[in-house]
């Protein structure tokens, strides 16, 4: 039978597990204090949660949530960083940390709900920022409005020509 405490915590880990826009998987081995203070540090100020999950209880939490593709991956010591209001923003971070720290490698990921490979995870972190994208769907968006203004502009502006043909045409001949 299942003591209590293990069952609260595989549904805090279902309850993270749902609520992040993403997360990434990762292998800590070798780091040490000072490099997982400082990669705790970078997580929070980025707004990422980072903790170490016992495997075992993640894999029933996963199983619970038919995510039974991160299984695999759950192999060995594994830290989660979760993004609640960013799913780009936990890939950044750690792929950020594992540039600098060979020892971290990177498993795997989900992003909202389904789980990416290490490939995935670097994909995702190579991604502008969320403000960037939506900056490039605006200019995208606005190239064809502001053709169009020129567009209408010119016949107005030759109306205007042609009535001011029209105007001096005819002081040409009253005078």
């Amino acid at each position: 039978m299942a003591r209590p405490e293990k069952v609260a915590m595989v549904q805090e880990i279902q309850e993270r597990l749902s609520k992040a826009q993403g997360a990434v998987l990762a292998d800590y081995r070798g780091l040490n204090a000072d490099d997982m203070t400082q990669l705790r540090k970078e997580a929070r100020e980025a707004g990422v949660e980072f903790k170490v999950l016992k495997n075992t209880l993640t894999i029933l939490a996963a199983q619970a949530l038919e995510m039974n593709d991160l299984v695999p991956f759950l192999a060995g010591p594994t830290a989660f960083a979760f993004g609640y209001d960013d799913p780009v923003a936990p890939a950044k971070i750690l792929s950020e940390f594992a540039k600098k720290n060979k020892a971290l490698e990177i498993k795997g990921g989900i992003v909202e709900g389904a789980v990416i490979g290490p490939e995935g995870v670097a994909n995702l972190a190579d991604l502008p920022s969320r403000e960037v994208l939506l900056s490039m769907v605006m200019r995208g968006m606005q190239g064809p409005i502001s053709g169009m203004v020129n567009v209408l502009q010119g016949n107005i502006r030759n109306l205007v020509y042609a009535l001011e043909a029209v105007r001096k045409q005819k002081e040409a001949a009253s005078a």
